[in-house]
């Protein structure tokens, strides 16, 4: 039984979504590869063979594999796969872009957003915004699956020493093509990555108020930002700062929901966080029954104290 992750890097460096997701490779037992599909992406390669747990990667180099297009990475996982028993994807944007074409070639279901390892073909995932938890078991003989991160603590960087295999890349599918990419660049951690977050909610009520409360408090702490979708539809906050089940899914070490009322969709983004601080003057709001510390008072006030004391 051998499984296989497939890594998201950037050429040159793998990402932290690559890392849980090995994790998860390793509690399913077996052997661990990892398959870096790029473009001059030794670099990267080298970083996943330091991979602790890892026991091969493989490494498929060519021009259509720079910029990770769904079509040809999925046409390069589908031509390999048949040594495997288990393909794993980070639930990432890329992760899930690429996993169902993957499934769909290869005939089988996709067991999706996987937090837990019962057995080689048992998993559980959540459900209904995080609400329930099912239990899927898959007969597929290859199971394609994507992890969600959050379940999984991330795997070493380094201590590993894995053998790097270059192999064959597949040929371009000329189904698409690269036509541009706008990143967003910031001094602050990646929301996904970050061990701190300060997010904000509806009742911030302007962009201008968000950033003047909410920037100074994370400046402290080294935080990222982010919002409720609440916020990001009413303009206070970029789209890429949205926590939720519609946005990106966290867990840090700390979570900081200011002016939150804790809507479904909203607590299934980052109820997993290891400690919650919820600070909004309605005592009745949801957000209140996940918070390991709540501050019932006036954000404006309380916020700025809290900036001052630290």
């Amino acid at each position: 039984m051998t499984s296989l992750v497939i890594a998201e890097h950037d050429n040159a460096h793998i990402k932290v979504s690559t890392l849980n997701t090995v994790t998860a490779a390793l509690a399913i037992g077996g052997d661990v590869h990892v398959l870096v599909a790029g473009a001059n992406a030794a670099g990267a390669a080298a970083a996943a063979a330091q991979i602790a747990g890892v026991s091969k990667v493989l490494h498929a180099d060519a021009p259509q594999l720079a910029d990770g297009l769904a079509e040809n990475l999925a046409a390069q996982v589908v031509a390999i796969a048949s040594g495997y028993t288990h393909l794993l994807f980070p639930a990432t944007a890329s992760g899930k872009n690429v996993a169902p074409r993957v499934a769909a070639l290869l005939d089988v279901a996709q067991l999706s957003d996987v937090t837990k390892v019962i057995s080689a073909d048992t998993f559980e995932r959540p459900i209904y915004a995080g609400n329930a938890i099912a239990t899927v078991q898959s007969g597929d003989a290859i199971k394609v699956m994507t992890v969600r991160t959050t379940g999984f603590d991330a795997a070493a960087a380094t201590g590993g020493s894995a053998a790097v295999e270059v192999i064959t890349a597949a040929a371009d599918s000329g189904t698409s093509t690269f036509a541009g990419r706008e990143v967003t660049k910031s001094d602050r951690p990646e929301l996904t990555a970050a061990k701190i977050i300060v997010s904000g909610g509806r009742a911030m009520g302007s962009s201008d108020k968000f950033m003047d409360v909410l920037t100074p408090l994370a400046d402290k702490l080294g935080a990222a930002l982010g919002a409720s979708r609440a916020a990001v539809d009413a303009g206070y906050a970029p789209n890429d700062w949205q926590v939720g089940q519609t946005g990106k899914i966290v867990a840090p070490q700390l979570y900081i929901a200011c002016g939150i009322s804790g809507a479904i969709q909203h607590l299934a983004g980052m109820k997993d966080s290891k400690v919650i601080v919820a600070i909004n003057k309605d005592a009745e709001a949801p957000i209140f029954s996940v918070a390991d510390y709540g501050l019932e008072a006036d954000l404006f006030v309380a916020v700025p104290e809290l900036v001052a004391s630290l």
